[in-house]
């Protein structure tokens, strides 16, 4: 794994994607602390996508907005 500040994954964007196609994972921090992480996509476990799908769609069936519009939910925060 390689870990990389920000500032120097910026100018190195090229060098990263081509050792992340060849396996490699690379974690972009800033401060020191993580704050993005490149993987292949041979990478991803499709069964835990699968299964975080199958949790928001039993989320979204028990979710009710019981009278409510979307629309005034959305701009009830706005100035």
């Amino acid at each position: 794994m390689i870990v990389i500040g920000a500032r120097d994954a910026r100018t190195q964007l090229s060098t990263l994607l081509d050792r992340v196609a060849g396996g490699e994972e690379v974690v972009i921090t800033r401060r020191g602390k993580p704050l993005a992480r490149m993987i292949g996509p041979d990478a991803v476990d499709l069964s835990r996508r699968s299964e975080a799908v199958a949790q928001l769609e039993e989320l979204r069936k028990a979710t009710r907005l019981d009278g409510l519009a979307w629309k005034t939910l959305r701009d009830s925060g706005r100035a």
